[in-house]
């Protein structure tokens, strides 16, 4: 790595862009031999700010200036988070904007969370993680687990990116088991079916939506939109015939408790643990729903990779995109 190349890396971590994130959108046709070549080292700058969501012609000064700077908007965010919020609003619309390039453009009529839950119950047993997946990709909404951060601390939950009419997700936040990526993603599709991101193309929610802000309407209204997508009911009426519970007697009361309602059992457990402000044992109660965690990550982006036309994006942008999933394109 020569002087020059050094010092676009410096400016791009002085912006700050981790290691991870330049590295995942180094392209492969980059190499030594190149690096004495003015035309690649302009390609090179050219491919960097394509993919991190910057400014092609500052960059070539080896000056960063971010497209989407002050645009997004963001949800829980605290003073030192605004210091990082160019960094990432720019990465996610980019990314945003290559997966929606990778499917035909849809139309997202408006619908509310009751007739959405009615939907899904009609070929599934809940509305859970796997059907609210399935439901996004089959209206042209991708959806995909971020493997690369563009900044150090990891505290992003989600992201949902708007372009020309079409919506992705970006999912952040590695939880251990379905149910609270479930209301995260429902949190997520309120957003976008209410009306949420207009004019901005982007909405990020630092934090668990779960926490709730009731100083913040939209926020209150993805929450209730996704408690009624989830259980029937954006206020739901969870009652237990005891005060003190185990992690295991909620887990049995949740699984034969669940098919009558409708609701997936580790999300009636963390609405219990909710009401009852029980949350360790709510927490305990999905080892004992679902048995050992899993990389939920690994499903979703498989998923992602079967359900994502390749052909449509310019291979640079696949090779981006299959290294921010950490999955093979095509």
């Amino acid at each position: 790595m020569n002087a020059d190349t050094k010092n676009l890396v410096s400016e791009l971590r002085n912006a700050g862009f981790t290691m991870e994130a330049i590295d995942a959108a180094w392209p492969s046709w980059w190499t030594d031999d190149a690096e004495s070549s003015p035309s690649a080292r302009t390609e090179l700058r050219f491919a960097l700010a394509r993919k991190l969501g910057l400014s092609p012609k500052p960059l070539l000064g080896e000056r960063v200036e971010f497209v989407w700077n002050d645009e997004a908007r963001f949800k829980h965010l605290t003073a030192q988070d605004k210091l990082q919020q160019s960094v990432l609003s720019s990465f996610g619309v980019s990314i945003g904007r290559i997966l929606v390039r990778s499917l035909e453009k849809s139309s997202h009529s408006s619908i509310t969370a009751g007739a959405l839950r009615q939907a899904i119950l009609s070929s599934s047993d809940y509305v859970d993680l796997k059907s609210l997946i399935s439901f996004c990709w089959s209206i042209g909404i991708p959806i995909i687990h971020l493997r690369v951060f563009p900044l150090a601390a990891k505290n992003m939950h989600a992201m949902v990116v708007s372009t020309e009419g079409q919506y992705a997700i970006l999912l952040g936040k590695d939880d251990k088991y379905p149910a609270p990526l479930a209301f995260t993603l429902a949190h997520e599709i309120g957003h976008i079916l209410l009306g949420h991101l207009a004019n901005t193309p982007a909405l990020v929610d630092m934090a668990d939506p779960g926490e709730g802000d009731a100083d913040d309407n939209q926020e209150v209204q993805a929450n209730e939109f996704a408690l009624e997508l989830l259980t029937g009911s954006p206020k739901p009426n969870i009652q237990t015939e005891i005060e003190f519970f185990s992690a295991r007697a909620l887990a049995e009361s949740v699984i034969n408790a669940g098919p009558h309602y409708k609701i997936e059992p580790g999300t009636l457990a963390l609405c219990a643990g909710y009401v009852t402000k029980r949350w360790p044992a709510a927490i305990g109660a999905l080892r004992h729903i679902y048995g050992q965690p899993t990389p939920l990550w690994e499903s979703i982006n498989n998923f992602a990779a079967q359900q994502i036309e390749w052909d449509r994006i310019s291979i640079e942008s696949a090779e981006y995109l299959s290294n921010i999933m950490n999955v093979a394109n095509g």
